[in-house]
């Protein structure tokens, strides 16, 4: 079985969580354009926060075999963002991805949700996984309806407004 953070597409690779990562991820996450739709007064995250949210993720890579991971291209290791499944209070697990705004519009976003997808369902017992994406990321949008998601309902999530999809087993 394939770890998660060992998926590899033919343009980017998950990889294991590293210093340089935690920078990127910091440096990304205080992107405007990358924070418009993850955060409502568009705030950057603080390098203890970046730290913070890759422990979560670590954690959750050990007890659940999920977690959100660096994206990396696979010809030269930069660093593109962070891919992976996290999981949210009650709900079922949740595909997520945030890209440095360098590397948007070149089909990387939609590359590596298709591979987690088919992961998911390779390796995990679970029928069902989610995704949501802030109502104005149209572009997020269309790459969830790509991989076949069903859009369900809206609710807030870091106070704002998210459209939520789903992705069962049995719809591919």
């Amino acid at each position: 079985m394939i770890p998660i953070h060992a998926i590899e597409t033919e343009r980017l690779m998950l990889t294991p969580w590293d210093e340089e990562a935690i920078a990127a991820l910091h440096t990304m996450h205080n992107s405007p354009d990358v924070q418009r739709y993850l955060d409502a007064k568009g705030l950057g995250w603080s390098r203890a926060k970046a730290r913070e949210r890759v422990t979560g993720w670590q954690a959750e890579f050990a007890t659940l075999g999920l977690g959100k991971f660096p994206l990396r291209r696979r010809e030269d290791g930069a660093f593109v963002g962070r891919a992976g499944f996290s999981v949210i209070d009650d709900m079922a697990p949740e595909l997520g991805y945030s890209l440095d705004a360098a590397y948007w519009g070149r089909g990387y976003a939609t590359e590596i949700a298709a591979a987690l997808r088919d992961w998911y369902f390779q390796t995990r017992d679970e029928d069902h996984f989610i995704a949501f994406a802030h109502v104005d990321n149209a572009a997020s949008q269309r790459i969830l309806e790509k991989l076949g998601m069903m859009r369900t309902h809206t609710a807030e999530i870091a106070d704002m407004p998210h459209q939520f999809y789903v992705l069962y087993r049995t719809a591919r």
